[in-house]
């Protein structure tokens, strides 16, 4: 895996949010955002992540942070989650693995002693530049939030 690292730009992508909307990385430039990667929509540690940031949207927001989470997942299956969680950030549907391969969260993993590639749950912050200030790689689901907030 090959992974970006803090002080890399992020490269350029343009994909479909859960709304078949195109989400172009140029449409942050001068913002500061964050992309957290997640495994599987509507599976347990998702879920808890996804909601915790949801809950803690406007501390997010107060801190300038626009925020964009990104699966490999349809974009019929981001829909029914982002419905159901009433989610108010962007779902991306990378089916092509374009943003997953070009953050390099896709790789080798470990689960009940079976190995298999699959997306690897990390988060990026990105400054105004589009360049990495910071990779969370050990993600707390139920407080991952209160991670970044305190970066």
């Amino acid at each position: 895996m090959n992974t970006l690292k803090a002080g890399d730009a992020v490269p350029h992508f343009k994909v479909n949010d859960q709304d078949g909307n195109p989400v172009d990385s140029n449409d942050f430039k001068g913002k500061k955002w964050v992309v957290f990667f997640y495994p599987a929509a509507s599976t347990p540690g998702c879920t808890a992540e996804a909601c915790d940031l949801r809950d803690h949207y406007s501390e997010l927001q107060a801190k300038g942070y626009h925020l964009v989470g990104v699966s490999a997942d349809t974009e019929r299956k981001q829909k029914n989650f982002s419905t159901k969680y009433e989610f108010p950030f962007p779902l991306l549907a990378d089916t092509e693995k374009e943003v997953i391969n070009a953050f390099g969260v896709w790789g080798p993993k470990k689960f009940m002693g079976r190995e298999y590639d699959g997306i690897h749950r990390m988060t990026f912050l990105i400054n105004e530049e589009g360049v990495v200030d910071h990779v969370i790689s050990k993600v707390k689901t139920k407080a991952h939030a209160a991670q970044i907030l305190e970066l």
